[in-house]
């Protein structure tokens, strides 16, 4: 595996085109005040030893060695080793609900967008734990496979919205399947779902779907999101309303959530404005067993920058060693005359 380990000096090679342009103006300028002492043929016979060739190679030269300089300064690596990495964790899975009921403003700004900042929290917060994420309305999708990358964890919970899933409805049992079927196959590590939601669905197998995933070992926790009160769902600046024209109230269904979490040896937690209910349960997920974690990467990197080094320094001696003008001494030597001689 090859990389640059500051790819952004690279960004120095544009200075090249600037350099030959500069280069071929000085030429220029200097034939044009050549030009101003006589005749350029006159000239050349007054200065034999003057080779515009030898100039034209001594600035190649150069620039050639300050490309090399730049590869070299942005450190050119390649991984040497492909190394197991072992770490003691847990495999969490979080599976949030992105429906339109989301929308509802019990929560300040929105439900879904006060999700979105306690996962951005918990996912920075995280160091040796596996996550991945499922989303869920009409339909459930796997938007990102159980992993260690937190920033990447991060920016796909930054991109959580209703449009990500093309059918609306509540289909949590759906949701709660596939987050199982999610988990990595391999290592004995603790497996946990948490499910963040309003559990506004009339969806019996979803009770079902969680005593299967229970069986496989997995643990499911659930944050309830939203009041029993409820709150009207606003969208694009209008309420939504129903075919008799009443304003659409999205409720909280904690009992929903509590047979599931009761049917996969997990809690419930109502969250609020003032705390979310993360927190309380990674502090009960720690409890789990974790289990044995192995990952494969390639962190062992040859640096290849010495040899770069080397060649823009033998370039730049030829250059130094390289004169403006022929040597009037070599030019004496004349291997052909001799050979006729003979």
């Amino acid at each position: 595996m090859f990389r640059f380990a500051h790819p952004h000096i690279l960004w120095a090679l544009l200075l090249i085109p600037v350099m030959v342009a500069t280069l071929f103006v000085i030429g220029r300028m200097r034939r044009r005040s050549l030009r101003r002492f006589g005749n350029p043929e006159l000239l050349a016979a007054l200065m034999p030893d003057v080779s515009r060739a030898r100039l034209a190679i001594k600035s190649t030269l150069f620039v050639l060695a300050f490309a090399l300089l730049v590869v070299a300064a942005a450190r050119p690596q390649f991984g040497s080793k492909l190394r197991e990495e072992r770490s003691e964790g847990v495999e969490m899975m979080l599976v949030v609900d992105v429906s339109n009921s989301m929308l509802a403003e019990d929560f300040s700004p929105n439900r879904l967008e006060r999700t979105r900042y306690a996962i951005d929290k918990l996912f920075s917060s995280l160091k040796q734990d596996r996550v991945g994420l499922v989303v869920f309305a009409g339909e459930a999708k796997v938007q990102l496979p159980i992993t260690t990358d937190y920033r990447m964890a991060r920016s796909f919970a930054k991109r959580l919205s209703p449009d990500l899933v093309s059918v609306q409805g509540t289909e949590l049992g759906q949701a709660i399947s596939l987050a199982a079927l999610s988990f990595s196959q391999d290592g004995d590590a603790g497996r946990v779902m948490v499910l963040i939601t309003d559990g506004e669905a009339h969806d019996a197998a979803a009770v079902d779907a969680a005593k299967r995933a229970a069986e496989q070992g997995i643990r499911i926790f659930a944050i309830g999101i939203g009041t029993p009160e409820g709150a009207p769902i606003r969208i694009g600046g209008e309420f939504i309303k129903d075919e008799r024209d009443e304003m659409v109230v999205s409720r909280l269904n904690e009992q929903m959530l509590t047979e599931i979490t009761g049917a996969a040896d997990g809690a419930y937690i109502r969250a609020s404005n003032a705390a979310f209910g993360l927190e309380e349960i990674v502090a009960e997920i720690e409890k789990t067993e974790q289990g044995e974690l192995t990952s494969q990467r390639f962190d062992e990197y040859d640096e290849q920058y010495l040899w770069w080094v080397v060649a823009a320094f033998v370039l730049l001696v030829l250059e130094e060693l390289m004169l403006d003008r022929r040597n009037p001494r070599l030019r004496r030597i004349n291997l052909w005359e001799k050979e006729q001689a003979n």
